[in-house]
């Protein structure tokens, strides 16, 4: 039998591959569980500096797994806990001080779209798609989509992309900010595996630091997060990385940071 999520590593990246395209790489319990194992071993790899999130086949991720979700209607608390825990999933990958990176080809909807809102930074195939069916089926999210896609892409787009059920394309989809690089179908891998290994040569301390500033300060007014942001520099600033960044500066060389 198929493992639905395939983890790997190359070079500084890990690699968490969705691997059911007979499926649509739809999401089941099982894949969130595959998920987050993998999140975590990377958490845990000093090794490793960022994680790319990519899918085999044809598209990227057209949502929940219906049959499973239709198995638990019945039951609140399997539903409940389905539910749940594909909330912590994504919010776990949110929160992490690696940077997520997602490539996308294909459809990305509804729960698709859900764990590509998720992660950090976005790649999409020229030919790639984005929406949320969630309306057109009577249905809503369940997973943070609503919410993450109003920061995005403030909330009347964001309402609008919902209640419609209507598909961007790669080019609108950069343009409403849920994507930052859209690129050749043939070179979707290739330039997110790319950007991630360029990002692996920063500092993993300090990526880890301006992602944590830059998530919890949404949720904070402007003065707290600036006193947020100068608790962090000063925590930061003495420290060895930053003594080697500045070194290397100095020295006209690129810096050699520790893992």
């Amino acid at each position: 039998m198929s493992v639905p999520v395939k983890i790997r590593t190359e070079g500084s990246t890990g690699i968490i591959e969705l691997s059911r395209p007979e499926k649509l790489n739809c999401l089941s319990l099982e894949v969130h569980q595959l998920i987050d194992a993998g999140r975590a071993k990377f958490e845990a790899d000093r090794s490793v500096r960022a994680v790319l999130i990519c899918a085999q086949g044809k598209h990227f991720c057209t949502g929940a797994d219906l049959v499973e979700v239709k198995g638990k209607m019945d039951d609140p608390a399997a539903l409940d806990r389905f539910i749940g825990f594909g909330i912590g999933v994504l919010r776990r990958l949110e929160q992490s001080p690696l940077p997520v990176v997602v490539a996308v080809q294909g459809l990305c909807l509804a729960g698709g779209i859900e764990l590509m809102l998720s992660c950090d930074v976005c790649f999409a195939a020229e030919t790639a798609q984005f929406g949320d069916q969630h309306a057109q089926f009577g249905l809503i999210p369940g997973w943070g989509g609503s919410q993450r896609l109003v920061r995005l892409m403030g909330l009347r787009r964001a309402l609008d992309l919902m209640f419609s059920a209507r598909w961007l394309k790669a080019d609108e989809a950069k343009e409403a900010g849920l994507v930052n690089y859209v690129v050749a179908d043939d070179q979707l891998h290739s330039a997110a595996l790319a950007y991630c290994q360029k990002i692996g040569t920063r500092s993993r301390q300090g990526m880890a630091e301006m992602k944590r500033l830059g998530r919890e300060g949404l949720e904070l007014t402007l003065d707290q997060s600036m006193r947020l942001e100068r608790d962090a520099a000063l925590r930061h600033l003495p420290g060895a990385e930053v003594a080697e960044g500045l070194d290397a500066f100095a020295n006209r060389r690129e810096p050699r940071f520790e893992q």
